[in-house]
């Protein structure tokens, strides 16, 4: 791809082509073309049950649509330090306003931390489920479902390491002997906004955006996330470097794999992370459902540049002049000692009413920073 050109479509990549011999090479060179150029890609014929698939669609609409309402109370979020648990429908802000979206966040399975540990150590939790008396399978497909993204996640950060000409095992040293990963379920409900009038203005289009935010434009943080598209509305959008939205419609038998600004900060900018957002559905369109899984990193990691190959930084560079960035980045060189902090940080300021009830001083500091932004 021309370093004057940019992505219109999102690549599709079929998992089991890294899984022969024959077919890896390819792999990684087209993997290697998405990480520079795209940072966003349609993961195929991963491996996962299609059973299990179904099982994990219908759990996340019975969440919604059949547990009530006291039982998604009793398992809210601001319950726990953890950031995980329910979260109310226009709690989460992002982009300064706030997310139409309803959700559940979880994580593989930790015990809560000692007394002594650091603060940002509060994200390693147990969950908050519901009840097996109202979603007896809820649980069981879950944690089946996120035992499996595991393998895949650290199957795929092997790839990219090769695909970037860094041993399969570079990344090994970012995780612990027992990584916590997370997930969410959500619900993006219907929003009665009429069409964008031809010839709107700037100002115009914003508020329309605004109205439709189902999620607001953001880069993921981690390493890599894997999204389990799990109904048909479309919704999903990547920004590319002159600023348009590109679809990214739902594909049967796909997961959308978006790259993260540890990533990113890992590979010295060779792996691009993607501003991406989600527009609600419009009224008689139906609900969105989505099923996220977030490749964790230990959260007492210390960022670094890696090693990579100077003929690949020759190709970042080349990359790079057709990047925008009109999103934050969270892992600024020297502005944190660990992930940890960056990550708690990021969470409070995404749930206030969870910084409000635990980390206060925190949610102080960024609402201070945030004033000076704007003034």
């Amino acid at each position: 791809m021309p370093a004057t050109q940019t992505f219109t479509s999102i690549p599709i990549l079929p998992l089991s082509r890294a899984l022969d011999p024959a077919t890896k090479p390819q792999f990684l060179a087209d993997l290697r073309a998405a990480l520079l150029n795209v940072g966003f890609l349609y993961l195929s014929e991963t491996g996962i049950p299609e059973q299990l698939i179904r099982d994990v669609v219908a759990e996340c609409t019975g969440f919604f649509e059949k547990l009530p309402r006291a039982e998604k109370e009793r398992i809210e979020m601001k319950n726990e330090k953890s950031f995980l648990g329910w979260s109310r429908l226009d709690n989460e802000t992002t982009a300064f306003n706030p997310d139409h979206r309803e959700q559940l966040d979880l994580s593989t399975p930790h015990p809560i931390p000692g007394s002594d540990a650091p603060l940002y150590h509060n994200l390693l939790a147990p969950n908050q489920w519901p009840s097996p008396a109202h979603l007896p399978s809820f649980r069981p497909i879950y944690e089946d479902y996120m035992r499996r993204m595991s393998h895949i996640s650290t199957l795929f950060t092997s790839l990219i390491a090769e695909a970037i000409g860094l041993p399969a095992d570079a990344f090994n040293k970012f995780f612990d002997a027992d990584q916590q990963h997370k997930l969410k379920i959500v619900k993006y409900p219907e929003v009665d906004v009429p069409d964008l009038p031809s010839g709107a203005s700037e100002i115009d289009r914003k508020k329309w955006e605004i109205k439709r935010q189902g999620v607001g434009p953001h880069k993921d943080s981690m390493l890599t996330s894997y999204l389990l598209q799990a109904s048909d509305q479309p919704g999903l959008q990547a920004q590319n470097a002159r600023g348009e939205w590109v679809d990214c419609k739902p594909i049967a038998g796909t997961l959308v794999v978006a790259i993260g600004q540890g990533m990113e900060a890992l590979t010295d900018g060779v792996c691009a992370s993607t501003t991406h957002r989600v527009l609600s559905p419009r009224k008689g369109e139906g609900a969105r459902y989505s099923v996220p899984f977030f490749q964790g990193v230990s959260y007492d990691a210390k960022f670094e540049a890696m090693d990579v190959p100077g003929d690949v930084l020759k190709l970042r560079d080349e990359a790079r002049k057709a990047r925008s960035d009109d999103v934050e980045f969270t892992f600024v060189k020297g502005r944190w000692g660990h992930l940890g902090e960056a990550t708690l940080m990021n969470r409070v300021k995404s749930h206030p009413d969870v910084g409000e009830r635990w980390y206060p001083e925190l949610l102080a500091q960024i609402r201070a920073q945030q004033a000076v932004k704007a003034s």
